[in-house]
């Protein structure tokens, strides 16, 4: 079993504080490449939380078994056998939707939020925990990708959901603007996403020092933190 403790913390640490987008700057291919519109990012997404918890717990439940010194390519080995079944489904359930996902799904296998998480995580935790935390950090991207997505494609082109018929033959986009809406081409560029995943990030970091501020009261400092530490 795992505590209510446990639990508060993995979630916490993956949907926020330790959110691979917006504090660990992890796998910003996908996060500039995909993210054009809301569905594309989310999809992506899903499917990123499939191999992540998956492998989690494959790597929790055999790393005794596994030697130390080959621990990378056996991690690499799980996940890209993962990967070849999510990429096979989706050829074969979303074919329209894994066109324009292209080269990603199967880039899954070198994404370093992957990696990372089984490296620091499910290398050193009980399977159930390790589950947890590749749910959770997954949702943070999830949550993270949606959002970039939605609004490059409200601001690019004025709808969101583009592509949901891919996923969901008969249903339409929401046309939130104006049909005579010109678009703004930068944020569907590389460029835009950038400029708007420096926003979000701006955005985390000013809610975390209210919250800090908050907690301190007024004037006093905020204790300082050890990043690094808070990291691992």
């Amino acid at each position: 079993m795992i505590s209510r403790e446990t639990f508060r913390q993995i979630t916490a640490n993956g949907v926020w504080q330790q959110n691979t987008s917006l504090v660990q700057i992890l796998g910003l291919c996908p996060l500039l490449a995909v993210t054009t519109n809301l569905v594309n990012g989310v999809m992506l997404s899903l499917a990123t939380i499939i191999v992540m918890a998956v492998a989690n717990v494959a790597v929790a439940s055999l790393r005794n078994l596994i030697p130390h010194e080959i621990r990378i390519p056996v991690f690499i080995l799980i996940v890209a056998a993962l990967v070849t079944v999510v990429d096979l489904v989706f050829n074969a359930q979303f074919h329209e939707l894994y066109l324009v996902l292209g080269i990603f799904i199967p880039l899954i296998v070198t994404n370093c939020i992957v990696l990372a998480r089984i490296e620091a995580f499910a290398n050193k935790n009980p399977p159930l925990q390790s589950l947890l935390d590749g749910v959770f950090m997954g949702v943070g991207m999830l949550w993270t990708l949606a959002l970039l997505g939605g609004l490059r494609e409200l601001i690019g082109g004025g709808t969101l959901f583009a592509g949901i018929d891919m996923v969901f033959p008969g249903l339409q986009p929401l046309q939130l603007l104006p049909t005579d809406y010109p678009g703004f081409l930068l944020t569907l560029l590389p460029p835009g996403a950038f400029i708007l995943l420096g926003c979000l990030i701006a955005w985390k970091n000013w809610i975390e020092a209210r919250v800090a501020a908050r907690q301190t009261g007024p004037g006093q400092q905020p204790a300082p933190s050890n990043v690094l530490a808070d990291r691992v």
